[in-house]
């Protein structure tokens, strides 16, 4: 299971929101740079960053960032927020980007959504499946939609996804445990899906039960800010996998 630890961006910095709220912005350091690059000095390989500016603006925003953390140290990135046309997605590959996700696009331009996944490939786009009370939330958790979780996933899997990232909305920064039984579920009834767990996470357990259910990643922010798991714990963990 890849441990990918998350950077989200407002205003250049690195900041946690609870529940998708701006309004519990919390500044976490200055310089997401710097923080990626203890990330790497830990062992860590893979980084998630999102572009919290890009996502309400509906349009590619942090991308300055992105390159420079891509192209001063070795994480792969996937980067997500504001992704909402072919220059925006454009501009994250040629930024440094490894992969792309994609939530909102993929609800409300299906086609545009579709058209990335044929010219990029399977490898490089993920699917952003997001939800509340098991409903596909979108433009950054500020929109509810009437979309099951299951249902929209299967739709995609027929037509070549195979990542996807899953927030449960509800957990996300509350540091009270990941959202291990939808977790179950979708792994049940999609057992091929390389899932990437997204919220809640709070101590290293939740991990190893994450790993135990078959999660092919899982994206850790709070947890870390707040020091709930160390930089050290986690190299710990890398290496004995």
């Amino acid at each position: 299971m890849r441990i990918i630890p998350a950077i989200d961006i407002i205003n250049g910095k690195c900041v946690r929101l609870t529940k998708g709220d701006y309004s519990t912005q919390v500044i976490y350091n200055e310089d997401p740079y710097e923080v990626a690059r203890q990330f790497e000095d830990h062992g860590i390989e893979y980084l998630h960053m999102v572009d919290l500016d890009g996502a309400r603006s509906h349009k590619i925003w942090n991308y300055r960032i992105l390159e420079k953390i891509a192209g001063k140290t070795s994480l792969k990135i996937d980067f997500g927020g504001g992704i909402k046309s072919d220059e925006d997605i454009r501009i994250a590959f040629n930024s440094g980007a490894s992969q792309v996700t994609g939530g909102s696009i993929a609800v409300k331009d299906p086609e545009m959504f579709l058209s990335w996944l044929k010219k990029y490939g399977s490898e490089k786009i993920i699917l952003g499946a997001d939800v509340k009370e098991e409903k596909i939330a979108v433009s950054g958790w500020q929109e509810d939609s009437d979309i099951e979780i299951l249902p929209f996933i299967n739709g995609y899997i027929s037509k070549g996804i195979k990542y996807v990232i899953s927030t449960d909305i509800a957990k996300d920064g509350m540091l009270l445990g990941p959202s291990v039984g939808l977790y179950k579920k979708i792994l049940k009834e999609f057992s091929d899906i390389n899932l990437i767990a997204s919220g809640g996470v709070n101590i290293l357990e939740d991990l190893s039960e994450l790993r135990s259910i078959g999660c092919e990643g899982v994206i850790i922010g709070k947890a870390i800010y707040e020091h709930r798991i160390s930089l050290k714990e986690l190299e710990q963990f890398i290496l004995n996998k």
